[in-house]
């Protein structure tokens, strides 16, 4: 199951997970597991072509021919430069010494799924023409308040191996990373073309940081600060632009909890004729968002910031006209924000729902009365986020519509055991029913049926990514009682295409049974509060060849269910296990077994007296071997 960065309610501990709104997804990318330098060893064979002696006439004049191996290489570098994917450049590196060194020549994007999986010195000797880099630090559960702050994942060491190795770099997408302001300015210093900077769940840094980026980075297209912390060090950041024409083209602030200075954000988007994505903060007005449209029409991803009027309206002031300003903003197909909505200004929306292809309504508090004229003309509508304010209703308002819809995510407003949700399998199962191209959901509900999830894996078999979060702790079947393990079961079993899956409620070892035997492509499963025995556990590691990345949280696994993995955990990104039964003398004998991964035992601060389990275990597989960076809370085995 999975959950929010930052909840709602004040409530860290409870016991269901929700979801990072975030638009970089765990699974953004189907390649296969191995990270893009996993496979550094070089291979031991050697393609040489044999060079063939004929037996021509002595009249014929001979030249000397090329070197064949040169000309293989030449050949190959024309090739590879067309193979983008990751799955297919890792496969590339692997066929032979001279495929190798070709494949690290010519990659340009650079993805490291684990900072910690190899060293940056390594990354940079190898890969020497890089132009973008993706790099990922903290496990995911590190957003659940499930980690120690201070844990790791410094950007420090990468942006110093970076700035000597690739001068030339034009792009950094980091996610979970601990970037200071200090990394920042080095960034800005040492790339003289930087274009892009997407920041996704980061911290450490603030707004002197970001000044830095902005005044030197000349060229920069995009600075994206998506679910980050970002402290305020009173310095007006967005007053550090150039004062010229910018190259901007995106720029995602909504995550900024200080104030923007307005007046320079609107000068900024006047002198920014490229701008597409604009996604502002809850600082931001409904009428200052009117002053911003009208001098950005050619918007196409917006984020509204409050939607509210935040500021005082003098008494016999007009109105501004918010309907044609939106209608004004024709190319808009993602529209998302609405972070202190007042409902009664939903109406000035509706010119634009007929092109919109992504709708977020997360943060904003509506019925489904206020949702229904919104959503009945979004009939290209392919993803929709929403909270669980708009009830059942509201969700078969949806499946009505929205036959196009590929990804939904629906959110608890209010997340306790002890209230009655107002989203249920009804809504599920309209969902199902009515939209039938469905790829991806997340649905949060404090009941369900195995009656719903077994149509929903039926309806819409083309699933990739299932996760349901049945708020509350083992809950069954509520209308028979049962376990939810057929319903589970059924979804592993029809939903041919199944990568990532979350499971909740109450679940026996059958449930496992189920995804052992079917989940044979499942990349991501998470797990909370589940299972009977360590055979539930067994089940998955000894079935699901394709798992790459497994989080258990408070699940009642231990030893015997850790060790049963053995044969598979090298080819893992990471296993993540907190509250569990493992005992030290279980991850140490992990440790021994596979010296090549790294074992972390992770104590948390306030169950120092509590010997007989380890708090967390967190393993991953690594070329650079122990981290020099351990935190006197982690133990690496």
């Amino acid at each position: 199951m999975i959950t929010n960065k930052k909840p709602r309610s004040s409530d860290t501990d409870s016991n269901y997970m929700r979801d990072d709104r975030t638009d970089m997804s765990e699974d953004d990318d189907r390649s296969p597991p191995s990270d893009s330098i996993a496979n550094d060893s070089c291979p031991t064979r050697t393609c040489t072509p044999g060079s063939g002696s004929g037996s021509g006439s002595s009249s014929i004049p001979e030249y000397p021919a090329p070197y064949p191996d040169q000309v293989l290489e030449n050949v190959l570098e024309n090739v590879l430069w067309f193979l983008t994917s990751r799955k297919d450049r890792n496969a590339a590196s692997l066929v032979c010494r001279l495929w190798y060194r070709v494949e690290a020549m010519t990659r340009s994007d650079l993805f490291i799924g684990n900072c910690y999986a190899v060293s940056p010195e390594r990354a940079t000797s190898r890969f020497t023409r890089i132009r973008s880099v993706t790099l990922k630090g903290k496990p995911r559960f590190a957003d659940f308040n499930l980690m120690p702050p201070n844990w790791g994942a410094h950007f420090a060491p990468w942006v110093s191996a970076m700035a000597k190795a690739y001068p030339w770099l034009e792009k950094i997408h980091l996610k979970r990373m601990s970037v200071t302001d200090d990394d920042l300015a080095l960034l800005a210093e040492s790339f003289s073309g930087f274009k892009e900077l997407v920041l996704v769940c980061c911290d450490g840094f603030g707004t002197s940081g970001l000044a830095v980026v902005a005044s030197k980075c000349r060229q920069l297209k995009v600075l994206d600060l998506i679910e980050s912390e970002v402290s305020d060090d009173e310095v007006d950041w967005i007053l550090c632009f150039p004062d010229t024409e910018t190259c901007l083209e995106s720029l995602i602030l909504d995550c900024v909890e200080c104030p923007v200075d307005f007046d320079a954000l609107e000068r900024l988007v006047t002198r920014s004729p490229s701008l597409k994505k604009l996604r502002l903060n809850r600082h931001v007005s409904i009428g200052q968002l009117y002053r911003l449209m009208v001098r950005a029409p050619q918007l196409t991803h917006l984020g509204t910031g409050s939607f509210s009027q935040l500021e005082d309206v003098a008494q016999g002031e007009l109105e501004l006209d918010y309907v044609s300003a939106f209608a004004a903003c024709k190319s808009l197909v993602c529209l998302s924000g609405f972070r202190e909505i007042i409902p009664d200004y939903l109406p000035a929306i509706y010119p634009v729902c007929a092109n919109l292809t992504s709708l977020n309504f997360s943060y904003a508090n509506i019925s489904a009365e206020q949702l229904k004229p919104i959503i009945s003309n979004c009939h290209k509508l392919q993803t929709f986020w929403v909270l669980d304010s708009i009830c059942d209703e509201g969700l078969q308002a949806v499946a009505t519509t929205c036959k196009e819809l590929r990804e939904l995510r629906v959110f608890p407003f209010e997340a306790r055991e002890d209230i009655e949700g107002p989203v249920s399998e009804v809504g599920l199962q309209a969902i199902s029913e009515g939209c039938r191209k469905l790829q991806s959901i997340l649905y949060f509900c404090p009941r369900m049926t195995n009656a719903a999830v077994i149509a929903m894996s039926k309806n819409c078999p083309d699933l990739v990514a299932f996760r349901l979060c049945i708020v509350g702790l083992h809950q069954p079947d509520h209308v028979t009682g049962e376990p939810m393990d057929e319903g589970f079961g059924a979804i592993v079993m029809n939903c041919k295409k199944l990568t990532r899956l979350a499971v909740s409620g109450l679940l026996t070892d059958r449930a496992f049974a189920y995804i052992g035997k079917y989940g044979k492509i499942v990349r991501t499963l998470s797990v909370a509060f589940a299972g009977d025995s360590d055979m539930g556990l067994k089940y998955v590691l000894e079935g699901c060849p394709k798992l790459q990345k497994l989080e258990i949280r408070d699940s009642p696994f231990g030893d015997a269910a850790l060790l049963s993995g053995l044969h598979h955990y090298y080819n893992m990104r990471f296993l993540w296990m907190s509250a569990c039964k493992l005992s030290h003398q279980g991850c140490q004998q992990i440790a021994q077994a596979l010296p090549h991964l790294v074992v972390e035992v992770i104590k948390h601060e306030d169950n120092v007296d509590k010997d007989e389990y380890v708090d967390t275990l967190y393993m991953y597989r690594s070329l650079a071997g122990r981290r020099h960076d351990v935190p006197r809370f982690v133990s690496i085995l």
